[in-house]
């Protein structure tokens, strides 16, 4: 596969990168900046000692404190921080042409404060969509998703004011069926529902379950309905393009427009990063119009911090895209292990094949075991599931006990 903007650099090529993008930002010190309500890390609190923060590209950029507001993809940003702009959009474009299979140049996108701001974002843009392009009223648009769907988007029905409609799935695999997803539309166009924002997951939170594109859009073109498609993979956006086999859940398809990411769960960078994409010409429906801003603030947060983008950027050139691809590899092969186990104990559990959560049905797991190991269930109230999440820290040492403690039950 060839890589257009992702390439593995050294510690010091980074150092380098970094560095030079911070001089061509605002410096609060030595320039006579009057008009922004904004300056470095208060320096009674954080150190700015200047031996440490030379060997230091992200704290330095923290406490340099650039404030990335708006979409830098557009066109003009705040002069005051091109530097660390210039970064972040080629995060963008390494995620979503290097990553994601698209064509350069013709995405948008931003670091939002998590996958939660970027699927509202979604629900936010596609509605102004549909009303300022297709006449739409809001009556008319609604949310369709499956059952296991983050939580996040029942957040932006609420906020934006839209209808949900969640599609039942299959109880052992997860599986959101055509027959399911034509009972639901149904359902919607006879509430009047003529608009729809389509959520498809790459791997959901509790079960890493992936979602079929077409058995929505077969279903949705079948029936005449209008509608957009957004993927969630905010779990597994930086895990699930990169396990052999085909899917088509990226901007090779057509009929996906836009995608959330979550650089803090897999990609272990800072809280605070998750990431929006989309084709060119849709996010500009959420232009806020405003005066003492340069250039289009079409997100959701506004202010935000540059260094989190900085963050991503380099966790991503250290690995490189085949660094990134054998980190993958072994944790795949750590989840498969662990499976493998639990065959063994003839213990019901499911794992999406492409995905490093294990879900482990609940009259297996005690409450003794679930404490002891935070193994997190799919309800607290009344459990159904208990998952296991093979992340960095997760080794077969670690889940050995575990699987001791399973083989007492």
């Amino acid at each position: 596969m060839k890589y257009h903007f992702w390439k593995k650099k050294t510690q010091e090529q980074i150092k380098t990168t970094v560095f030079e993008a911070l001089t061509e930002n605002v410096n609060y010190k030595d320039e006579n900046i009057l008009g922004i309500p904004a300056t470095f890390l208060d320096e009674k609190v954080f150190s700015q000692d200047e031996v440490f923060l030379k060997e230091a590209p992200f704290i330095s950029a923290l406490v340099q404190n650039s404030n990335h507001i708006g979409c830098h993809t557009l066109g003009t940003s705040e002069k005051y921080f091109k530097g660390t702009q210039a970064i972040e959009k080629e995060l963008i474009e390494i995620c979503a042409v290097d990553i994601l299979k698209g064509e350069p140049g013709q995405f948008d996108g931003y670091v939002a404060s998590g996958g939660t701001e970027a699927n509202m974002q979604a629900i936010w843009m596609y509605r102004n969509y549909f009303i300022n392009v297709l006449g739409a009223k809001r009556e008319e648009i609604c949310i369709l998703c499956s059952e296991d769907s983050h939580y996040s988007v029942d957040k932006g029905s609420n906020l934006l004011v839209l209808d949900i409609y969640k599609v039942p799935v299959e109880k052992n695999t997860r599986e959101v069926t055509s027959i399911n997803v034509k009972k639901v539309v149904e359902e919607a166009k006879n509430h009047d529902k003529k608009y729809f924002i389509v959520f498809c997951n790459m791997m959901t939170t509790m079960f890493g379950s992936v979602d079929k594109v077409t058995n929505y859009s077969n279903v949705l073109e079948a029936l005449n309905c209008e509608f957009k498609i957004h993927v969630d993979g905010a779990f597994g956006g930086f895990y699930h393009p990169f396990i052999e086999g085909e899917t088509d859940l990226n901007f090779d398809n057509k009929l996906i427009s836009s995608v959330t990411l979550d650089a803090h769960k897999m990609a272990q960078a800072p809280y605070g990063t998750g990431i929006f994409l989309s084709r060119k010409g849709l996010i500009g429906h959420v232009h806020t119009k405003q005066g003492y801003v340069t250039g289009e603030d079409c997100t959701m947060i506004g202010s935000r911090s540059g260094a989190n983008a900085v963050a991503v950027w380099m966790i991503l050139a250290k690995h490189g895209p085949f660094g990134w691809g054998e980190k993958i590899y072994v944790l795949q092969k750590r989840a498969q292990w662990m499976c493998e186990q639990l065959t063994e104990l003839e213990i019901e559990y499911f794992r999406e094949p492409r995905s490093n959560i294990i879900t482990i049905k609940s009259e297996y797991v005690t409450e003794d075991i679930a404490l002891e190991f935070g193994l997190v269930p799919d309800s607290h109230a009344k459990p159904n599931w208990f998952k296991i999440v093979i992340m960095e820290h997760v080794t077969i040492e670690k889940l050995m006990p575990l699987v001791e403690k399973l083989k007492n039950i």
